[in-house]
């Protein structure tokens, strides 16, 4: 079932850090709670997302990382899932926030790529509607190996 809870995350599996935008207008300060009942109306079992940045820069927690997500077609089970909330024009509190986050995931997952949903090749959605790679590359956080939904994760010796 899409959206599923049921299944724990592996975190050693972890090959995918996505950034996403509700694509919702840039102007709504909507959260957690909004995409959560968002999607249950999906038929899901609650919000797909890991975490969820509002527009003043909070962070408000969604799934926990140890449960797989609902945010990346077929990538589930190897991927962690960010959303920024809005469209086009996200605040410097959001960016701030995001560089905090994915800082923090790619300690825990150094196998991980950090990319935006749009650079997977199943999709032809725009989202996050920047250049995630780009975003990285200006605020110095390393981006990880591979390419997104292509590239399996890199064996780092012990």
């Amino acid at each position: 079932m899409a959206g599923s809870v049921s299944e724990p995350l592996d975190p050693d599996a972890i090959r995918h850090l996505v950034v996403h935008c509700s694509d919702s207008p840039d102007e709504d300060d909507i959260g957690a709670s909004e995409i959560h009942a968002l999607h249950l109306s999906f038929g899901w079992n609650g919000i797909g997302y890991h975490r969820v940045i509002r527009r003043d820069g909070s962070i408000e927690g969604g799934r926990p990382d140890y449960w797989v997500g609902a945010h990346v077609h077929g990538e589930n089970t190897v991927s962690l899932g960010v959303c920024l909330i809005g469209r086009q024009h996200f605040t410097d509190a959001q960016f701030d926030s995001l560089e905090l986050i994915l800082r923090f995931w790619r300690e825990d997952h150094p196998r991980a790529t950090i990319c935006g949903h749009r650079d997977f090749p199943t999709t032809d959605k725009t989202c996050p509607n920047f250049d995630v790679a780009e975003f990285c590359a200006e605020r110095g956080v390393d981006a990880g190996p591979g390419v997104p939904g292509l590239t399996p994760p890199r064996l780092i010796p012990a």
